[in-house]
């Protein structure tokens, strides 16, 4: 009985599967498939859906009946007969990866994410061309160096507490003192201070006084216990807009200043300038800068905060991590000093470039030998058997950029150290590059001032036009026969440059140098970074001579960096 109900059951089952079947396939008959083939004939309903995150949600498949709302799907793209990567097409559209296209084009773009939209941002340069000020004076701004930041920088290590200048790690992982990074720093604009609070004891046992100096200062002497574990006599500051902070210390006993900060994600790290020879350390939350060993003598201090945290940082985690919101900085929360000493002039501000100004200007006229350079003292190895240069070599970008600063500080000041460190700096313009100097010529004739004296030369072009720019600036400042010796060297160069500037030009883009012609081999390309700085610098020229070459020449250029260089390319109208 029970079986025959069974049989009976799935009877029924099957026949309104059977009707069921029927039913849907007649419907999907009448529907069309429609294969997108042409992206003009895309219809409305096909629009691409916003991901805010990844393609996972993507379906590949080609749209049915309207209702899918997919436009691509994966293929492979062979490069150069070489290699395949994975593309996506749409239509007769294909899109390659951003990543591949960054590499392989040597090109910048980042993801900017907004609440509700996000866009990729293309670049040809992280680097951009700044428009050249009217007029051109040794007493003013150096080029566009006001948006040029070199304490910034990954390859500088920090700034010395000791010196003032920046370490770098240029070309050596233990770091040096590179005259061509610490002469960078042209700028002499400072911004607003802002006078610090009350000083609060941690203890009975802890004072504090005010003095009245032979310069009519008010100059704070503090003692307290030196210990890092006692907090000091600390200063609340709350601090979120000026976070440069400059002070004159005078330590009697073992000391130290101490700066704590907070990153947005409320964790507090300490910065401290401690009396030791250690350049920059970091244990747990506890930063520290070495103010050297010496105690009983004044000490100048003109501190970034946020770069002080940042480089820090560097010593514990990685950059992807340190740019994360968590290690980024909020506020400055307290200064505090410890030991026994005096203190003044303790400010806070949005900067102090005056400050690092004179550091580098000081450390270059204390710093200079007696052939009137800066020698670096890494080796370089511009191409390694070929052109190779063994540490102590001069170069001519570090003598002319050193010019350019020493002879502002000169008009600032009219101190004559500056001017004749800048003066001295000339000898090597007049040694040949194989005889220890910087002087190279190109074919016997042209006179070339080389950034790498290499033998055979190298002949590189941004590091050439510094040189020039700093012979300019002395040539216009110094009297007699400083000025006329400076005029000949300048007016030399300058005859080469005009000569061989075309032989820098690709067609698509600039040569950082001209070694495929000194030596035979592949060009040099250069960087869109440094192709940019070659752009800056001919738009500089133009401002102090009237040469149509450099005006010719900046424009293609420029265009070589929005796709000018041909008419016929699809992109040129941009240009218009």
């Amino acid at each position: 009985m029970r079986i025959n109900q069974a049989v009976k059951a799935v009877g029924v089952v099957g026949i309104i599967s059977i009707v069921v079947t029927a039913c849907l396939w007649n419907s999907c008959s009448k529907q069309q498939v429609h294969i997108i083939r042409d992206a003009q004939a895309v219809p409305s309903d096909f629009q691409a859906e916003f991901h805010h995150r990844g393609t996972n949600s993507i379906k590949t498949s080609i749209g049915v009946g309207g209702n899918n709302n997919v436009k691509y799907h994966e293929i492979d793209c062979f490069i150069n007969d070489d290699y395949p990567i994975k593309c996506r097409r749409e239509g007769h559209e294909v899109f390659l990866p951003f990543s591949f296209v960054q590499k392989y084009f040597e090109v910048y773009g980042k993801l900017e994410i907004g609440e509700k939209s996000e866009r990729l941002v293309f670049q040809h340069s992280n680097s951009k061309v700044h428009p050249p000020r009217q007029t051109y004076s040794p007493g003013g701004v150096f080029m566009s160096f006001e948006f040029y930041h070199v304490e910034e920088r990954d390859r500088v290590k920090c700034i010395s507490a000791m010196e003032g200048v920046p370490f770098s790690t240029q070309w050596t992982p233990e770091g040096h003192f590179y005259p061509v990074q610490i002469a960078q720093v042209l700028v002499m604009e400072d911004g607003e201070e802002e006078d610090t609070a009350d000083w609060a004891k941690p203890d009975s046992r802890a004072k504090i006084s005010l003095l009245l100096d032979n310069s009519k200062n008010h100059v704070v002497e503090f003692q307290v216990s030196d210990s890092l574990k006692n907090p000091g006599l600390v200063m609340i500051a709350d601090e979120k807009e000026d976070y440069v902070m400059t002070v004159d210390v005078f330590f009697i006993s073992n000391g130290s200043l101490t700066v704590s900060v907070e990153t947005r994600s409320g964790q507090t790290f300490n910065i401290h300038y401690v009396l030791t020879s250690t350049l920059i350390a970091m244990e747990n939350t506890d930063i520290f800068y070495g103010l050297g060993p010496e105690r009983n003598h004044w000490i100048h201090l003109a501190r970034d905060i946020k770069i002080d945290l940042q480089k820090g940082l560097s010593l514990k985690y990685s950059k992807v991590r340190r740019t994360k919101s968590r290690y980024q900085f909020s506020r400055i929360r307290d200064i505090a000093v410890r030991g026994h000493g005096r203190l003044d002039n303790l400010t806070l501000a949005r900067s102090a470039h005056m400050d690092h100004f004179f550091a580098a200007a000081d450390w270059l006229a204390q710093h200079q030998d007696s052939h009137g350079g800066w020698p670096i003292v890494v080796a370089r190895k511009l191409l390694p058997e070929v052109m190779e240069l063994p540490p102590g070599w001069y170069s001519a970008m570090a003598q002319g950029q050193a010019m350019s600063l020493l002879v502002r500080a000169y008009l600032v000041t009219s101190n004559p150290k500056y001017l004749q460190a800048a003066v001295s700096a000339m000898k090597l313009f007049e040694i040949s590059s194989d005889q220890g100097g910087v002087l190279a010529r190109f074919l016997g004739q042209y006179a070339w001032y080389e950034e790498y004296p290499t033998s055979p030369s190298s002949f590189v072009l941004n590091g050439f036009v510094y040189a020039l720019l700093g012979l300019y600036d002395l040539k216009e400042t110094a009297k007699g026969d400083d000025g006329k010796m400076a005029t000949r060297l300048y007016e030399a160069g300058m005859k080469s440059l005009k000569a061989m500037l075309l032989m820098f030009d690709s067609g698509t883009g600039t040569f950082y140098d001209l070694r495929h012609i000194t030596i035979g081999i592949e060009p040099n390309r250069a960087r869109w970074d440094y192709h940019t700085t070659h752009i800056n610098q001919l738009l500089q020229l133009i401002v102090i001579d009237s040469d149509p070459v450099f005006k010719t020449t900046a424009q293609r250029w420029i265009g070589y960096m929005k796709v000018c260089h041909t008419a016929e390319h699809p992109a040129a109208q941009s240009c218009q």
